[in-house]
């Protein structure tokens, strides 16, 4: 049995106020954010990671994923994944489990990518130019790492997620975990934070079973792209 909810009444992260990102100079592409979706959810080939492409692409529906060795791809999957920010499942187990770890926000943002990045992970994605990308928005004051380690003072990272933030959206990238639970406690904690600082839409991209257990749905990608323009204005 799980409960709904959202306010948790897990702890706060240390910092809950916003910081003004800086605003880098515009991307040298044009992001085609009327284009047609097939069953790929790819929209886009080619372009470049630097921090006014990838804020564009997110302000437009879209995120990267690597293609081929020199190809980016844009994705826009319709439809698309979304966590209401008042609806997350937080069961009796996993309240018990967040007493078990230490919260952190933004002291190891490239760790927390790395981790993501491990190649003992089926499916892994992320490469050294997309590391090194979002690690120049997070510089930039755009994108953001939840960590999660021991409550008992250990250094060791279990668990975080990261991803990128315009205005009242949160554009969740990737998490993951090597303690029980961990993944999902950085969750929760992404939740609060957007609740306390007035955000109004987290992206899931895709819902996963992992994720739909904690309260992930899909919503048709107009519906999506509306609620983005309201977030992000």
């Amino acid at each position: 049995m799980s409960e709904r909810g959202g306010a948790h009444d897990v702890g706060r992260l240390p910092r809950t106020r916003l910081i003004a990102p800086i605003e880098p100079p515009p991307s040298q592409w044009t992001m085609p954010t009327d284009a047609p979706v097939d069953e790929s959810g790819i929209v886009a080939l080619g372009a470049d990671l630097e921090p006014g492409t990838l804020l564009a692409a997110y302000r437009g529906g879209m995120f990267p994923m690597p293609f081929d060795r020199r190809r980016i791809a844009w994705f826009s999957p319709d439809p698309r994944g979304i966590v209401p920010l008042d609806g997350l499942r937080v069961s009796r187990s996993l309240r018990r489990s967040v007493g078990r770890f230490e919260v952190r926000m933004d002291t190891s943002f490239e760790a927390v990518m790395k981790a993501c990045a491990s190649p003992d992970r089926s499916g892994g994605w992320i490469n050294r130019a997309f590391v090194d990308a979002y690690h120049r928005l997070h510089e930039l004051g755009w994108a953001h790492s939840i960590e999660i380690y021991p409550a008992d003072g250990g250094d060791e990272l279990v668990g975080g997620l990261y991803g990128v933030r315009i205005g009242g959206f949160f554009a969740g990238e990737s998490m993951f975990h090597t303690a029980t639970d961990a993944s999902k406690v950085a969750l929760v904690h992404l939740v609060d934070w957007l609740v306390a600082t007035d955000a109004h839409l987290l992206d899931v991209q895709w819902s996963t079973p992992h994720l739909a257990s904690m309260g992930a749905i899909e919503i048709p990608r107009l519906d999506y792209l509306h609620r983005l323009a309201d977030a992000i204005e």
